[in-house]
């Protein structure tokens, strides 16, 4: 039977690089004993398929590539099941302040013209349509000193 777990888990890690907590909830959805299941995750991690650092750090790189920010990363390496000290390690790694910014100022400038869009060039001079755009940057996992930062450059109205 552990011969099947081992061969259903390097199946999954071919499909797509997982952390030890996603394989093993995959394996246990797959009905695997518990006992099998452990054997599988400790014969990958010796033979270095498993590696929860290697995971994080590439997951790190390819989110932010999408424009996420470092804060929710780390919350959905967490819901990955991954380590919290292995979360912050590898967003450390990969961190960088002047690229956060300027993926901020990204971020912000895509929602601008969507919210413009849908709701009129006046929008963003509301209160409401700068507290809409600040909670999808915040959402997004920017720092929130940043993201009042890069909102407050852009002129409003008051109300």
């Amino acid at each position: 039977m552990s011969d099947d777990c081992y061969i259903a888990a390097l199946r999954i890690l071919n499909y797509r690089f997982n952390s030890e907590g996603e394989l093993r909830r995959k394996l246990t959805a797959k009905k695997f004993e518990r006992a099998d299941i452990d054997a599988t995750i400790a014969r990958l991690r010796d033979e270095k398929w498993l590696d929860d650092a290697r995971f994080a750090g590439a997951f790190v790189r390819t989110r932010i590539q999408k424009h996420v920010g470092p804060k929710r990363i780390e919350r959905e390496l967490q819901a990955a099941g991954v380590d919290l000290d292995v979360v912050k390690e590898a967003v450390a790694a990969n961190d960088n302040e002047e690229r956060q910014r300027e993926d901020l100022k990204a971020a912000y400038e895509k929602r601008k013209r969507m919210l413009i869009r849908r709701h009129g060039e006046d929008y963003l001079d509301t209160r409401e349509g700068r507290n809409k755009l600040t909670g999808y940057l915040l959402k997004q996992g920017y720092d929130a000193a940043l993201v009042y930062a890069v909102v407050k450059e852009s002129p409003v109205a008051d109300e």
